[in-house]
């Protein structure tokens, strides 16, 4: 990284590796005001929720993923199961991989997902009914709807509509990216306006959650909060302004 920067005429020392990793360390850097303009945790929900708790320096916070996908009623079939793997299994261990999905009890493909999932090797923990139904999905324990399993380890659940689904995230969700899949218009929009998250998606993969992807450049993470930046963040979102006044003696009245 370092020649990368001597190559771009930029000081290498712009860079720098703290070598010292232990618990000690981190904590006085959390206090070093005057020194570090801002923190970015990057890692599990214990080392984010520590930096937030601890730190005096002003953090940009990295929620962890729980991400959900709604199937809607109207879905297509196909569109919804490659989706739902893409975001499942095309890299299960990062934070914007699906971990739930929400299934409308009407719609028609529902044994065809649940059979495709188990039969790529994903194992399956369902409610109630979907665990009554199909011998190879787990139940549920309350624990799995707020889990980040970063595994091939999928969550699902039948609701009865959109408001259910909604319902369901906003109180199980951790702000990050939600998606619905759905060819009722109406519906898209209430699941756009009621859920509180950085990013939502309208029949696409929630794995699109990414800097690069977003045409932001190398990702610096994935904000959750919502000051001064949201969603992924590349360079821009954490550079600051300087306002640059030329006059010819202007005076305020």
């Amino acid at each position: 990284m370092k020649e990368a920067l001597r190559d771009s005429a930029i000081p290498a020392d712009a860079i720098q590796l703290l070598e010292d990793t232990s618990r000690e360390a981190a904590q006085q850097m959390f206090r070093l005001n005057g020194y570090l303009d801002v923190l970015i945790p990057r890692g599990g929900a214990g080392l984010i929720r520590s930096v937030i708790e601890n730190a005096t320096v002003p953090v940009l916070e990295t929620g962890v993923g729980n991400c959900h996908i709604f199937i809607d009623e109207s879905a297509q079939k196909q569109m919804a199961i490659d989706i739902v793997l893409n975001a499942k299994l095309q890299r299960p261990s990062v934070c914007n991989a699906v971990e739930t999905v929400l299934i409308h009890q009407n719609w028609p493909y529902i044994s065809e997902l649940v059979e495709t999932l188990h039969a790529r090797g994903v194992e399956l923990r369902g409610d109630s009914q979907l665990a009554s139904s199909y011998s190879f999905i787990q139940q549920a324990a309350e624990a799995d709807w707020s889990t980040e399993y970063l595994a091939p380890i999928l969550a699902v659940k039948l609701v009865q509509n959109v408001k259910e689904a909604v319902d369901h995230i906003n109180r199980y969700g951790t702000k990050h990216s939600e998606a619905i899949i759905s060819e009722q218009n109406d519906n898209v929009r209430f699941f756009f306006q009621a859920i509180d998250a950085a990013v939502l998606y309208h029949n696409a993969s929630t794995r699109f959650t990414d800097g690069e992807q977003f045409g932001y450049g190398a990702e610096i993470g994935i904000s959750t909060q919502k000051l001064h930046a949201r969603g992924p963040m590349g360079l821009r979102a954490i550079t600051t302004t300087k306002s640059l006044v030329y006059g010819t003696g202007q005076i305020r009245s």
